[in-house]
């Protein structure tokens, strides 16, 4: 640019003061920029500058002239304003920008590619699925693919699940059914068992409940027992059932190891599952004369007398006994009476212990605790006061009662003590008494025991009154 100026002031020779008025001023180019070059003029000819300030002179003029050049250049490229040939400025004529900075300020894409929409219409880039509201259809082979074959189209894709070997089998039977121990729904288990390819090893699942269900409870047992009825038709089948149980006669000397009752207890699933329609009423007779194992030999035997006792009205559902949660109110009651009696009778702490947790009430713990107060209550002599209180703190030490249970059940007593009272005039003393004990034991705290309540005195009122008793007050 600076070359292209120069070149310009050269061929057109143009007094330096009047090219350099025509930019600094604002004035009107007729008016003041014809003044200001005369007193220029004037100045150089009144000799002001000798010859060579006057040449010094004329080059800082062509330079602010550069200068001034460069700089309406580049502001007025986008606006179209430019100099003529003259060096006049002319407005409202485009002229392509000669200055670098322009094509900064420019937003036009150089690129040449798109317009600044999104690409593809929002459908592609990654991560996005497509088009909002787009559907696509199914894919079809291409005919014209190199790798094409006519086969392909009716071809059915399947996931095959690989079939159980006995390590993996126990490995992924045995969480299942111990969890059915707790939360006892058969359809889920079926479920699961439906989604495994057992293969070979279907006739492995009765085996293995039993099994386990030998070294746990009455309860689980009972579990036990109605899971193979429920399995058998959607999972497994009678043959299946048949299998295990010989499976198990045979494992008998192993398992009596681990369980001395395995005998009598194999009995009983077998006499159930006879029953409950999943094993033939001919499969304990097909083993007659064939047993050479003691132990099989005894569980045949306590099968046959039970199917022999159940022809005569006993019902088999309860051969197992019923579970905690499923019996009645009254009937826990009677056996958590009939279990205080026995312990003092016999006085031994850990028995009394075993049968409460056989009962299988933890939530039911409370009336315990009520009954054996009230037994204190009710009872003539110190011996029952020191037992009960002996057992209460042996429960309370093993964490088998818990401490809500044993809060509720003081309580109900401090509630019932009124209609206690009336048949045992001394009750409020007794309870005062076992509540002070309790607490010096750390069996219950000091919370608890201020709640205890204490039947108010008899107490004459002032001579003046006549010598009247006040009523009483509890």
């Amino acid at each position: 640019m600076a070359t292209d100026c120069e070149a310009w002031l050269n061929a057109n020779p143009v007094e330096a003061g009047n090219l350099s008025d025509s930019f600094l001023s604002g004035e009107d180019e007729n008016g003041g920029a014809l003044t200001s070059t005369r007193n220029i003029n004037n100045e150089i000819n009144g000799n002001w500058l000798t010859s060579s300030s006057n040449s010094i002179h004329e080059a800082r003029l062509k330079a602010k002239a550069k200068r001034r050049l460069r700089k309406n250049s580049s502001r007025d490229s986008g606006r179209g304003d430019s100099l003529s040939d003259n060096g006049d400025l002319n407005r409202g004529i485009s002229v392509a920008p000669t200055s670098p900075k322009s094509k900064l300020l420019d937003r036009k894409s150089r690129l040449g590619k798109g317009r600044g929409l999104p690409k593809k219409g929002g459908a592609g880039g990654k991560g996005v699925w497509g088009r909002s509201g787009e559907v696509y259809e199914p894919e079809r082979p291409d005919v014209n693919d190199p790798n094409y074959d006519e086969a392909q189209e009716n071809c059915v894709y399947e996931t095959v699940v690989p079939p159980l070997d006995e390590r993996d089998f126990e490995k992924t039977v045995t969480p299942i059914m111990q969890e059915y121990f707790e939360h006892g729904d058969t359809n889920e288990v079926a479920e699961l068992l439906g989604a495994l390819n057992l293969g070979p090893m279907r006739s492995g699942v009765p085996t293995l409940a039993v099994s386990l269900a030998l070294e746990a409870k009455a309860s689980h047992r009972e579990l036990t027992s109605r899971l193979l009825a429920d399995l058998c038709g959607p999972v497994l089948t009678r043959g299946d059932v048949e299998s295990s149980f010989d499976k198990l006669l045979r494992e008998l000397p192993d398992l009596v190891l681990d369980t001395p009752g395995a005998p009598q207890l194999v009995g009983q699933f077998i006499a159930r599952a006879v029953k409950d329609q999943i094993l033939s009423r001919s499969y304990i007779e097909g083993y007659k004369g064939r047993v050479d194992c003691e132990h099989a030999r005894e569980a045949l035997d306590r099968a046959a007398v039970l199917l022999k006792i159940s022809l005569g009205g006993r019902r088999m559902d309860t051969l197992w006994g019923t579970g905690g949660g499923q019996r009645s109110v009254t009937q826990l009651v009677k056996e958590m009476n009939l279990l205080l009696k026995e312990y003092l009778l016999s006085g031994d702490d850990k028995e009394a212990e075993r049968c409460l947790k056989e009962l299988e009430v933890p939530h039911f713990h409370h009336e315990f605790v009520y009954e054996a107060i009230v037994m204190v209550l009710e009872s003539k002599g110190e011996r029952t006061f020191k037992m009960v209180l002996r057992l209460l703190k042996c429960l309370w030490v093993s964490s088998v009662i818990t401490v809500d249970q044993m809060r509720r059940g003081y309580e109900r007593v401090y509630m019932d003590i009124a209609e206690i009272n009336i048949d045992v005039p001394r009750a409020y003393f007794i309870l005062e008494q076992f509540v002070d004990k309790s607490f010096s034991d750390g069996v219950i705290g000091e919370k608890l025991r201020d709640l205890c309540p204490c039947r108010g005195r008899k107490r004459f009122v002032s001579e003046g009154d006549g010598g009247r008793v006040k009523p009483d007050s509890y």
